[in-house]
């Protein structure tokens, strides 16, 4: 945590006027935050600090991805903002954050928007949706350049009616298709079979067959372990190895279409979050911006060590066959059929998202392409 022993000393040292735009700057956020009178939001000489929970088991990459947010938020407002991030459990369970910054028994939170799918079906569209071929770099485009933000707030205050304000970041590889006791071949292996995960993806893959269970992140090993599950997929390698996947499972099968392409959301409690003072607002989102940018970064050094940690373990790394990969896009189309027409806001999500899609992914394509001819060459693999 940033050292707030010395914030609002130095005052000889500047102008009266730039003291008296300081004070009345702080004052003014004071008596905002106590006209609305909420408890955790202290407001002592100046310094604000939020009381923050994670999703996440404090071992996971994930928790520490919320550390280092709330690190730059703390840091950039020099100390008058602080974020205290507390993991999964800590006051309430993983699935019940988004209730807990609702009524305000946590200032804010870090999740993704697959867990609150049971809330509204349209919410997994933020960041668990099909995505039209868009990784998760492009879908957070159309979040912020393409009007997926106005379609978020729409859902979450008014259709919702959530006291909360969020900031969809951090973008996510394709995941893993996930941890199985043997390979699989095809489609029909799913028949059957209790198989872990969350949002959307749950539908997908009842489509494919399979017996779905929604856990949190902390209790799909201990899952597998006992039996309760015989198969789950939880996001990457560093999350996998330090989650403890390969103690109970050595077949990894990677790429997947359940979850092309995700992203973290970042929430606040709104009364709270609108009583802060503009410039503090700004550094919240310029340091959501920065996070997003350092998380994928930090993913490409870890994720690959790690990988290559767990293959020291023993574990088998397989390509999903094109066979499950073209059911899963089959099964969207199913799900995407269904939900729209069970929920108006669900289909104004999609109309919204696909043709920016189609747009940015053709654009792609044409100047970007694959590396995988240069990684051929290069590498010899």
């Amino acid at each position: 945590m940033q050292d707030d022993s010395n914030v609002g000393s130095g005052v000889d040292s500047v102008s009266r006027r730039q003291f008296l735009q300081k004070s009345g700057l702080l004052a003014g956020a004071a008596t905002a935050a106590a006209a609305i009178g909420f408890p955790n939001l202290a407001l002592g000489q100046g310094n604000i600090t939020l009381r923050w929970q994670s999703t996440w088991p404090t071992k996971d990459i994930f928790h520490e991805y919320a550390l280092d947010y709330a690190k730059k938020v703390n840091d950039m407002s020099g100390g008058r903002l602080k974020i205290e991030v507390l993991p999964a459990g800590a006051v309430v369970k993983a699935f019940d954050l988004l209730d807990a910054v609702h009524k305000g028994t946590l200032d804010g939170g870090h999740g993704v928007t697959a867990y609150w799918y049971g809330k509204n079906t349209a919410y997994s569209l933020f960041g668990t949706g099909p995505n039209w071929g868009m990784d998760a770099n492009q879908f957070l485009g159309w979040f912020y350049y393409g009007g997926g933000q106005a379609l978020y707030d729409e859902l979450m205050q008014k259709v919702m009616n959530l006291d909360v304000q969020g900031f969809p970041y951090g973008p996510m590889p394709c995941q893993p298709l996930g941890w199985f006791k043997k390979e699989v071949t095809g489609p029909d292996d799913f028949k059957g079979l209790k198989y872990r995960t969350v949002g959307l993806a749950v539908d997908v893959m009842k489509e494919l067959g399979a017996a779905v269970v929604a856990l949190p992140g902390a209790e799909i090993v201990p899952g597998l372990d006992r039996g309760l599950i015989d198969a789950a997929e939880f996001n990457n390698a560093s999350s996998d190895l330090a989650l403890g996947f390969p103690d109970v499972s050595k077949i990894c099968m990677t790429r997947s279409f359940h979850q092309p392409s995700e992203c973290f959301e970042i929430l606040f409690n709104k009364k709270k979050y609108d009583a802060l003072p503009e410039d503090l607002k700004a550094i919240i989102k310029v340091a959501m911006q920065a996070s997003s940018a350092d998380m994928s970064w930090k993913a490409m050094e870890r994720n690959s060590k790690d990988y290559l940690a767990m293959k020291e373990k023993g574990v088998k790394f397989v390509k999903t066959p094109e066979s499950v990969l073209k059911a899963q896009l089959a099964a969207w189309d199913k799900v995407m059929a269904a939900k729209a027409g069970e929920n108006p806001f669900f289909k104004k999500v999609l109309d919204a998202q696909k043709p920016w899609a189609k747009r940015v992914t053709d654009w792609s394509d044409q100047f970007i392409g694959s590396y995988e001819l240069s990684r051929q060459h290069f590498h010899k693999a």
